[in-house]
């Protein structure tokens, strides 16, 4: 995605504080970035305002991020029933002390925190707002709204109407997230609601030029890449072959697999080669396939503008610790009251 459009942030997978702070191999391994990656950022998730301290502290003297942002977005039900994730900012007096450990640890090091979030819990219980004004007040640099509740999961439209009130309800930056599939859609996100720039999430999965096509929209210019199906080949086993250096190519090659669907969707590919693709093994194997492929098939411009990634029905409830919903407070949390598995880690 960096060769693709060098412009914006790119925000590495999301990490556990816990994980960080006790040394979990796993969690340490996930820390990796290249030496071109002059702006390191990372993305933290924890439930414990010491452990999202330390970890943040860890990441700006040991690991020299210049950007951290935390995750009280994800909806995944292994983290939310552990009040973690976007179940958090129900919890107003929990998520204030945990911006502000994060904010002190980071200050010593000129690096900003950011945070991001979604509606709310579910549209009886949301939290933007309220989340929206204790992080201007807890020096937060900046706040991204996913325009969905957790129970909606990654269903339905996003709301973009809230991203527009949390706009007018705060003074810091909100950066729009849901829904952003073309550079056209950044542009009217940005323009209904006056957000102050996009989060992209799933509008990027098989498509690493979308960000250039970003960066060229909001410069004022018209621009829409449709490569051909030899180039996205061509980006795909550039993709393998660096989940191979990373991972290693037995793994890297599992990895790039459910990558297979998203490069090829709308192509004309057929069925057994599409199979034969997401059962690859090595990097010799995926050379020999994508061999086959029609290199001169243009870009089916009939998906543009269509969903891309996880998406499904909405939940039937949203998994939270018991009694979660009693109160709104949760200043009477100590340190430690939720339990954070130092080796979980899940996007938001």
């Amino acid at each position: 995605m960096r060769a693709a459009g060098r412009e914006g942030l790119f925000v590495c997978e999301m990490i556990t504080s816990r994980g960080l702070v006790e040394g979990d191999p796993t969690t340490r391994a996930m820390l990796a970035f290249d030496e071109a990656e002059t702006t390191r950022s990372v993305q933290l998730y924890g439930t414990d305002p010491t452990y999202v301290g330390e970890a943040t502290r860890i990441l700006c003297e040991e690991y020299g991020v210049a950007h951290v942002d935390l995750n009280f977005g994800c909806p995944v039900p292994k983290v939310t029933r552990k009040g973690g994730g976007a179940a958090l900012p129900w919890k107003r007096g929990l998520l204030a002390r945990i911006l502000e450990r994060a904010v002190a640890a980071a200050a010593p090091y000129d690096v900003p925190v950011t945070m991001k979030t979604r509606k709310g819990i579910d549209e009886d219980h949301l939290t933007a707002l309220d989340a929206g004004r204790i992080a201007q007040e807890s020096g937060v640099a900046a706040i991204a709204l996913h325009g969905r509740t957790a129970v909606q999961g990654y269903s339905g439209e996003a709301d973009w109407d809230a991203i527009a009130e949390l706009v007018a309800h705060v003074d810091i930056p909100v950066l729009g997230n849901g829904d952003v599939w073309e550079a056209s859609d950044a542009l009217a996100m940005v323009a209904r609601t006056g957000a102050a720039g996009v989060v992209v999430g799933r509008g990027c999965l098989g498509r690493p030029w979308l960000f250039r096509d970003l960066a060229a929209a909001f410069a004022g210019e018209q621009v829409a890449t449709l490569p051909r199906l030899g180039e996205v080949a061509a980006m795909l086993r550039r993709h393998a072959e660096l989940l191979c250096r990373h991972m290693g190519e037995e793994r890297g090659c599992k990895e790039v697999r459910k990558h297979v669907t998203w490069y090829l969707k709308g192509f004309s590919a057929g069925g057994p080669l599409r199979h034969a693709l997401a059962l690859t093994s090595s990097l010799a194997e995926l050379d020999v396939l994508l061999g086959e492929l029609d290199a001169d098939e243009p870009f089916p411009t009939q998906v543009l503008g269509s969903p891309r990634g996880r998406q499904g029905g909405p939940r039937k409830g949203v998994a939270l610790p018991e009694g979660w919903l009693e109160e709104a407070d949760g200043s009477h949390l100590a340190d430690g009251a939720l339990v954070e598995d130092a080796g979980e880690t899940s996007g938001g």
